[in-house]
């Protein structure tokens, strides 16, 4: 039986909202007392038959952009321009609801959610075999929406994937020291967790699925707004981090980029950027 369990009519996916609060009250206890950091790890999140849909709309690769650096390599991400068909987008509407909004409230105890109706850095992703992404905090401001991020969610869509392929997503501990959660990325597991400027998480293997098989998900993020605005937080892009006895590269583009944003002044910044 699925964690939820939406109706759907018509191409309609709608979630029940009382449903939705009552199972998020079931598992705050277990999502707050989560280490490394607030999470929590659902399998059978959603029915596969709905997850099935999702996938054979999922949108082809060829012709598109893809992430290739040291850091995250052979990464795509396809924004809602690029879904393929009416229950993805529908899907993805649900997730923004009030009733699953309300689900991720009570579970996690953060009230006052806010949805990102453009899904930026969200939507549909998929690595190929190779690829991955590296161990990294995520990026903290919404500036459009101007909110503070706050929550991840993570739901796989990789049917009959095997150990072997790899592809685990990678919980850290604050201080980099110690791998405290690996997650396979099997159809239908779920992941949520508290985003901060140290929850260190990522994907930093390479994918070693066979060729014709990729490693796919759905991914959401919910924000908050902060008193005072947008200034009285750091901001901060995705910040990758090396784990200990690896060959992980220091990133020093952004770690220079978030040091001119906390100590140089802005005029000074601008000066510079022209140079």
């Amino acid at each position: 039986m699925a964690v939820l369990d939406p109706t759907i009519e018509s191409d309609v996916v709608l979630f029940d909202e009382e449903k939705c609060r009552s199972v998020g009250k079931s598992l705050h206890e277990r999502y707050v007392s989560a280490s490394p950091f607030p999470s929590i790890v659902m399998d059978d999140f959603l029915s596969p038959d709905l997850l099935r849909k999702v996938l054979s709309e999922f949108p082809k690769s060829e012709g598109k952009t893809y992430f290739d650096r040291s850091q995250e390599r052979l990464k795509y991400q396809y924004p809602p321009s690029e879904w393929g068909g009416p229950i993805t987008h529908s899907l993805f509407s649900a997730f923004n609801s009030d009733a699953f909004v309300g689900f991720l409230e009570e579970m996690t105890g953060i009230s006052g959610l806010i949805v990102d109706p453009s899904f930026v850095g969200g939507g549909l992703h998929e690595t190929k075999r190779g690829g991955h992404l590296g161990v990294h905090a995520d990026f903290n401001q919404h500036v459009r929406l101007n909110v503070v991020r706050q929550l991840n969610l993570l739901i796989y869509l990789n049917e009959n994937w095997e150990e072997s392929y790899g592809g685990n997503l990678e919980l850290w501990d604050k201080s980099m020291k110690t791998r405290e959660v690996s997650v396979l990325p099997v159809l239908g597991r779920a992941v949520v967790f508290t985003t901060t400027l140290d929850s260190y998480h990522g994907q930093p293997d390479p994918v070693m699925c066979p060729p014709e098989l990729s490693r796919r998900s759905m991914a959401l993020y919910y924000y908050k707004a902060v008193e005072g605005g947008l200034d009285r937080v750091p901001k901060r892009t995705t910040a990758f981090q090396v784990r200990p006895q690896s060959t992980d590269q220091v990133d020093w583009r952004i770690r220079s980029k978030h040091f001119l944003d906390d100590w140089v002044p802005p005029v000074v910044r601008r000066r510079i950027k022209r140079i």
